[in-house]
């Protein structure tokens, strides 16, 4: 059984089939297609209002590539220390800016705080021109711990993030997931709280390469649209992304994808939370489950087929063993209880 990563799952059948009617005839490309256009209509109305929106294949990208527009290379980007910007993107999001500065801040359950960023800009002051200026706040959303910020949460940081005169990001990697979770329109979410530009995914739920970089205000975008060609990132074939949001979006697919995937990881927590000697390491808020085995348990569950990873990250204890397991919107229930059984008959 896999729980390696929403990444290994595929794409959804609509997609393939969104895909496949795409495919037919010769249309303008770069974007200057009809199917483009309308897809960038549907963001409208899924956000409540205008913006501007531009598509990449890639997380990585949408993420360097949105932060590039938003901070100049001297300037910093406070995220928190456990972000995917700061621990997996190979300097990306560096290499895009041109070199502006990281400052990843800690926080509990992957979540920052308004006193976290209060605290961190004080240990910064303003004094040109040896110290790089604080320019944006990078949020993630899902988080990488599985949890998500609440409407009210959302508020404060990004309120905190205007005192500072800071412009605020949202890695949405799994968004669709952390909307799933909490209910609430995506426009509660994003520019009501107070973000200015989203990075909405949609590869680790059902697309094959689909991103957008979402601007809530058109004057933010700013360069994007040179400065994702020059990354890139301009497919010439944009159709084919085009035609995944237009699945995606369609009939709430991108919430019924999420929906299941958070359920069986739900599932899979409530199991595995119940077999002694088993702890889970945050709240199972989204489609992510972290956990501590008793010594001996993953290596066997791993030598029996089961695929999972370690996780390390920054902060934790030393003697603490995490494994992340994930789920997706293939994930079935009888895998999900195929797993906690075994767990379950491995500790005795």
């Amino acid at each position: 059984m896999s729980f390696a990563s929403d990444n290994w799952a595929g794409a959804a059948p609509e997609i393939l089939d969104a895909l496949h009617r795409a495919n037919d005839g010769a249309v303008p490309g770069y974007g200057g297609d009809d199917l483009t256009k309308k897809v960038e209509a549907k963001f409208a109305e899924v956000f409540e209002r205008d913006c501007a929106v531009y598509f990449v294949a890639t997380g990585g990208a949408a993420n360097g590539l949105a932060l590039s527009v938003m901070t100049p290379p001297y300037g910093m980007v406070l995220c928190h220390e456990e972000s995917h910007v700061q621990m997996d993107e190979c300097a990306g999001p560096e290499f895009f800016t041109g070199g502006a500065k990281l400052l990843p801040i800690p926080g509990e359950n992957g979540k920052l705080t308004p006193a976290a960023i209060e605290k961190t800009l004080k240990g910064f002051p303003h004094r040109p021109p040896h110290g790089a200026p604080a320019s944006a706040l990078s949020l993630t959303q899902g988080t990488e711990c599985g949890t998500v910020y609440s409407v009210e949460e959302l508020t404060a940081v990004c309120d905190a993030a205007r005192e500072a005169h800071l412009s605020v990001h949202m890695d949405g990697a799994r968004f669709s997931n952390a909307v799933a979770s909490l209910g609430v329109s995506p426009a509660e979410m994003t520019w009501k709280a107070g973000v200015d530009v989203l990075c909405f995914g949609g590869t680790k739920n059902g697309c094959i390469a689909a991103e957008a970089v979402v601007f809530f205000d058109r004057h933010r975008a700013m360069d994007f649209e040179f400065m994702r060609k020059r990354a890139g990132h301009l497919w010439s074939k944009m159709r084919f992304i085009s035609a995944q949001f237009d699945a995606y979006l369609e009939d709430g697919l991108w919430l019924k994808l999420a929906s299941h995937a958070n359920a069986m990881a739900q599932r899979l927590a409530a199991g595995l939370r119940d077999i002694p000697g088993v702890s889970l390491i945050y709240p199972t808020d989204i489609n992510e489950v972290f956990v501590v085995f008793p010594d001996g348990v993953a290596e066997k569950l791993r030598e029996g087929g089961d695929v999972f990873y370690p996780w390390v990250t920054p902060g934790d204890p030393a003697d603490r063993k995490g494994h992340r397991l994930i789920c997706s919107f293939r994930t079935t229930q009888e895998e999900v209880d195929g797993f906690i059984e075994k767990t379950r008959a491995l500790i005795g």
